[in-house]
């Protein structure tokens, strides 16, 4: 499955450049602006928006909703009642989801190979695999289209409280309510992991767990150990550099 971009240069080797994401602290600027929303846009599987799409409209629609795969998605009105994406938006994302996943469905492996492409240089497939688990809505080992535009729409369309809710998802591993240091090592590691280790400038092997030693200082406003939905929504909030990142993805589609 490959994910195309208007801009067939961006830096998706996993080399470093400096922007900045839920867990980072530098505020991004000029072009790793730009090379951030370009980035997210790319590494999201099987998201090919283009302005003008080389088929008529009619066509996709009738691809959406006559579609002969295995798994039968739901009807456009559903999805735009459950999503923030308009009529339009949801044919062209359908039409290249169906065209790199005919069955409907893609599962954890396929997901994987999708960000193997995308970090040649690193290993995706622990962050894959939690990235995966965010998006496999009803746990049932696959992800349909559903599941990938509804947390799409969230991440891209959906209030502060929204996102930083699917953040917080993605690293409450066990989903118990709260992110230990455990959990955030894990997920830390599988980020500097998929970086690799030629990145430029080059990481100390301590960077991830000195990571998450910032992280803990950050929200874990009561020293207990643990990090829980209201520490991280409050902590996030007051952040500006998380919010400016936020922002930036409101017109990424």
């Amino acid at each position: 499955m490959r994910v195309k971009s208007r801009d067939e240069s961006l830096n998706t080797s996993g080399e470093c450049d400096g922007s900045n994401d839920l867990l980072t602290g530098n505020p991004p600027s000029g072009q790793s602006r730009k090379n951030m929303k370009q980035r997210f846009l790319k590494l999201l599987p099987c998201c090919h928006v283009d302005s003008t799409p080389t088929v008529r409209q009619n066509s996709i629609e009738e691809d959406f909703e006559l579609a002969t795969v295995c798994y039968r998605p739901d009807s456009l009105e559903k999805m735009m009642e459950q999503t923030k994406f308009s009529k339009t938006e949801l044919q062209i994302l359908y039409r290249s989801f169906k065209s790199e996943c005919p069955s409907g469905l893609v599962n954890e492996e396929t997901f994987k190979l999708i960000y193997s492409h995308f970090f040649p240089h690193g290993d995706s497939s622990a962050y894959a695999h939690f990235l995966f688990e965010a998006f496999d809505r009803h746990k049932n080992g696959a992800v349909s289209f559903e599941d990938f535009v509804v947390g799409l729409s969230i991440i891209l369309r959906g209030t502060v409280t929204d996102r930083l809710g699917w953040a917080f998802s993605l690293y409450d591993l066990n989903k118990d309510g709260c992110i230990t240091k455990e959990e955030m090592n894990d997920i830390m590691k599988s980020i500097y992991d998929m970086m690799g280790k030629y990145t430029h400038p080059c990481m100390k092997d301590s960077a991830s767990r000195e990571h998450v030693e910032s992280f803990f200082q950050k929200m874990d406003r009561n020293n207990d150990g643990v990090v829980t939905m209201e520490e991280f929504l409050e902590s996030c909030q007051k952040d500006e550099a998380i919010m400016e990142s936020m922002q930036m993805l409101d017109h990424v589609i």
